[in-house]
């Protein structure tokens, strides 16, 4: 019995071994321990373009403006209220009170209040792009200034916080939408007759005759100068005395 028991276990243990050492010369020779990769693990999809900065798709910040809601913009200072005041003679606070600040330069709008170096150094004035950038993002706009606030990233937004802010304090025109530039410059000039271009090789414009073709009394009356003849069908008219068939 010991003897059958011994055998049993000898084969087991011999059969482990194999197992084990074919399991080891596999992964030499196959190298599993160091998988190898190709030199390019995928292939590269080139996105679309995105538009303006960070994602954002382009837009028009004239025609935003022109459809802004003032009131949506009342709703949306909330977020600034408790560091900006926007009454005319509103005192300072954390930020500095925001009447009739665009227009204005930048960062020396409000008296007495102490802007950041970022703000001050930054130049220029408050036109809706500059307010627009702001409002996007304060630390883009001026690294190192002291405002925490995030930034308002939809366009339509700050476009509605700036028309508000128009409202209550003035400021410049708000720029044309692109879309009534366009127009504007495709419009016939003031006087012109529309489909009145001149026909390319003729002087004179579009009623010049054209050389070779065949002129009507009217047309060669119209090229006439006050001090040529006008050729007519019509005869001189007769004195009483003429008799018939007689002229002057």
């Amino acid at each position: 019995m010991d003897d059958r028991f011994n055998t049993a276990a000898g084969w087991v243990l011999f059969a482990g071994i194999v197992a084990l050492g074919s399991s080891i010369a596999s992964s030499l020779y196959f190298h599993a321990d160091k998988p190898e990769h190709s030199e390019k693990m995928g292939y590269f999809i080139e996105g679309g373009d995105e538009g303006a900065e960070g994602g954002e798709a382009a837009y028009d910040l004239g025609t935003l403006l022109a459809a802004a809601d003032p009131a949506a913009g009342e709703k949306l200072f909330a977020k600034c209220s408790t560091c900006h005041t926007y009454n005319q003679g509103g005192a300072n606070g954390i930020g500095p009170n925001l009447w009739a600040v665009l227009g204005s330069p930048i960062g020396s709008h409000a008296p007495g209040f102490a802007y950041s170096a970022a703000l001050k150094e930054k130049g220029g004035t408050w036109d809706y792009a500059a307010m627009d950038a702001w409002l996007k993002s304060p630390k883009a706009f001026a690294p190192g200034t002291k405002m925490s606030f995030a930034g308002l990233s939809k366009p339509e937004d700050r476009a509605s916080l700036m028309a508000f802010m128009k409202a209550h304090g003035g400021g410049p025109e708000f720029p044309a939408p692109k879309a009534a530039d366009a127009a504007a410059e495709g419009a016939p000039a003031a006087g012109a007759t529309p489909g009145a271009e001149a026909t390319p090789g003729r002087e004179g414009g579009p009623n010049a005759p054209v050389e070779g073709a065949p002129v009507s009394d009217t047309a060669a009356a119209g090229g006439a100068s006050a001090d040529q003849p006008i050729p007519t069908n019509q005869r001189a008219p007769r004195n009483s005395g003429d008799k018939p068939g007689e002229g002057n």
